[in-house]
């Protein structure tokens, strides 16, 4: 049986496969019906085409009752993106749930990360005593960190199941924005150990506004248009356009027409449009806020 699960989600990998790369939604529920089709709009205004994908699947866990088997497994899509004269790789990881019954293949659905919560996260990492000294933001060095760790965990920290702005956090701590009042979790932008960080260090919404409040230290300065990001500047989301912030993402570069592409994770991105139009999770509705970052 397990010899059978694996082929039939190998099986079901490629047809992804070939669906990302010939835009063909047919195979998928709605909600990645329509987010598919709204990239496929997105990449035509923007000049850019997929030429080339590469799916892989690694199957997580496998539970079973009476006659139903339910598989959980990951995928890192991988597809070469051409726009104008230039080209650049794309890498998502995200999670399915495939359902069988009596070993056919009933329904594949994505999995998707809900909001992390305003309250107490738990992290880990060991607290660095030189990080009071950092006055600089070194650009460079915060998407260096981005790119090591976009599909990867570092073992200082811990992984949260909501781990977009921890990860983000990372990102700008490792580029020299200094930790500020520390002790109080709703106040400062700050990380100890396990037990102790503020809401700003792992929550989207705290986190949204920190930036826009800090007077010192770390903060953001809002820009209108994601063109005007660099490379280490941040792009905060509310997906539904509710006023509660969900997700978190750095800029690491800049497509031919000078709009961003992001890592990000939870659900583990590298070089994305910043848009996030090829997410379920979009909305017509979605809200942004482009904060250039500024250490003072």
């Amino acid at each position: 049986m397990k010899k059978k699960l694996v082929k039939a989600i190998h099986d079901r990998v490629e047809k992804m496969n070939q669906a990302y790369v010939r835009g063909d939604a047919s195979i998928f529920d709605d909600d990645e019906k329509k987010a598919i089709e709204q990239e496929r709009k997105e990449m035509e205004k923007r000049g850019a085409e997929v030429v080339r994908s590469q799916a892989s699947g690694d199957i997580i866990s496998v539970r079973t009752h009476e006659q139903v088997t339910q598989v959980d497994y990951a995928i890192l899509l991988e597809r070469l993106i051409v726009q104008d004269e230039g080209s650049y790789m794309e890498e998502r990881v995200f999670k399915r749930r495939a359902t069988f019954t009596e070993g056919r293949l009933r329904a594949d659905v994505r999995l998707l990360q809900g909001p992390a919560q305003d309250a107490q996260n738990e992290s880990a990492g060991a607290r660095d005593e030189q990080s009071q000294k950092h006055r600089e933001y070194n650009r460079r060095d915060a998407v260096r960190y981005a790119e090591r760790w976009w599909n990867d965990y570092n073992p200082a920290f811990k992984r949260f199941e909501d781990n977009c702005t921890n990860f983000i956090s990372q990102c700008l701590y490792a580029g020299g924005a200094p930790m500020t009042a520390k002790g109080n979790t709703h106040h400062g932008w700050w990380y100890e150990n396990s037990q102790s960080m503020s809401l700003s260090w792992s929550v989207a919404h705290s986190f949204r506004w920190y930036l826009s409040g800090a007077q010192k230290g770390l903060r953001g300065e809002e820009k209108q248009r994601a063109s005007q990001l660099l490379p280490g500047d941040v792009i905060c989301y509310d997906f539904d356009g509710s006023g509660r912030w969900d997700h978190t993402a750095i800029v690491v570069a800049k497509d031919l027409r000078n709009e961003p592409l992001v890592n990000a994770q939870t659900v583990n991105s590298r070089m994305r449009y910043w848009t996030y139009q090829n997410s379920p999770a979009y909305t017509p509705d979605i809200q942004y806020k482009f904060f250039r970052i500024v250490v003072d």
